[in-house]
């Protein structure tokens, strides 16, 4: 037997030795263990991912609970992954990438408010974004929209902007669920006006009107809005007046007004009026008209500022309804209504800033094809309220 030999069977004998062996083989037994485990967890997230079971996502299709989530133009349903596990959406922005990347129909995702839910799974969420049906109705308030429903001679009706916010909160809620127009009027007439957000400048004439329902009245501009149907009537109004009142103020509307000698909020009552006088084209020669009658001074003397008052409408007003003493009706006082008789556009404030140039101080539309002539003497629009009358579209003369 070699020296060498000899060497490595005392050492084979060494109880140390042996020991440390065993030690080196439990350690490397231990390690491949939890790699196997490491492996199995993956594997086991993976499958989940893919349609299994997981602690890393929800089951089923939510908890009751609505979230409404934006798909903004140009964006995609990936992108929303952080958002949604932040909101607790989903549990896993990690899974909801693999159940988006799975999902073939991902890249047809339209731009639009979705209605989700808390604590969806991560394929149920992906199915919702993709779901016409989850797409929210939104408020769409035009120009020239007003608060209450307008009832026009004849049967018809023109909702209002409280009927259309309660069509919206309705749409998915169960019908005790809703906010009524009632509690909206209700509201818009007994909480101040301040903690609903109304712009400062517009605070005293506001108050000034008491708890007329109306007294919110062109503090909602026009545009798209969405509605949660999780607030109710005070929530939803006082993110509507707070979202106009920034919108009017980030546009600097207080310099803009007094730029043609008027407040802020004397601009949206005769854009108002610009938005219910005026046919399409005509905005800036009745801005015109406006400025000038307050110039003179004289009175505004229109139609739409009597009807505003009236349960009943219609395109010319009677002798009786012009003698009416209401907080609008610009035959009975002078200068401008006390409040908004519309939601002014853009356009309507526009075309106050910048109105036509002109001597005009009477203005009337002559046929049903919304034509409209403009004079400077009274003597002239007399003749032109005549072939009004010929034509059958007033039934009073002015």
């Amino acid at each position: 037997m070699s020296n060498q030999t000899r060497v490595r069977v005392k050492r084979s004998m060494d109880p140390k030795y042996v020991k440390r062996r065993q030690r080196g083989l439990a350690v490397l037994i231990a390690s491949f263990i939890l790699i196997i485990g490491v492996s199995a967890y993956i594997a086991f997230n993976v499958v989940f991912a893919r349609g299994g079971a997981s602690v890393d996502d929800y089951d089923g299709n939510g908890n009751g609970v609505v979230a409404m989530v934006q798909i903004k133009e140009g964006d995609s349903i990936s992108s929303l992954g952080p958002e949604l596990e932040e909101r607790g959406i989903v549990a896993s922005d990690s899974v909801f990438q693999t159940a988006a990347a799975s999902n073939p129909d991902a890249g047809n995702v339209q731009p639009g408010f979705y209605r989700l839910e808390e604590e969806m799974s991560a394929q149920a969420a992906v199915a919702a974004l993709l779901d016409p049906a989850k797409q929210v109705d939104l408020l769409d308030v035009h120009g020239g929209a007003t608060l209450q429903d307008v009832n026009v001679k004849g049967g018809n009706v023109r909702l209002g902007i409280y009927s259309q916010i309660s069509d919206v909160s309705c749409a998915d809620n169960e019908e005790d669920q809703c906010v009524s127009a009632e509690e909206l009027a209700s509201v818009a007439a007994n909480k101040d006006p301040a903690d609903l957000g109304a712009p400062e400048w517009a605070l005293d004439p506001v108050r000034a009107q008491g708890s007329d329902p109306k007294r919110l009245e062109g503090l909602i501009a026009p545009g798209q809005y969405v509605i949660d149907p999780n607030m109710d009537a005070e929530e939803i109004l006082t993110d509507l007046v707070t979202r106009t009142t920034k919108r009017y103020n980030d546009s600097k509307i207080v310099e803009r007004a007094r730029a043609v000698g008027l407040e802020p909020y004397e601009l949206l009552i005769a854009a108002s009026l610009v938005e219910r006088e005026a046919p399409a084209g005509d905005f800036d020669k009745v801005a015109r008209v406006i400025l000038n009658r307050l110039d003179e001074p004289m009175r505004l003397e229109f139609d739409s500022t009597v009807n505003y008052g009236l349960d009943d409408v219609e395109l010319a007003t009677s002798d009786e309804d012009r003698a009416r003493q209401t907080p609008w009706n610009t035959y009975a006082m002078d200068g401008l209504p006390a409040t908004p008789i519309a939601a002014p556009s853009d356009d309507a404030l526009h075309a106050m800033e910048h109105p036509a140039e002109g001597n005009w101080l009477f203005f009337v539309t002559i046929d049903n094809k919304g034509t409209t002539v403009f004079n400077d003497t009274f003597e002239k629009h007399l003749e032109d309220v005549d072939r009004a009358l010929e034509s059958g579209i007033l039934d009073h003369h002015e």
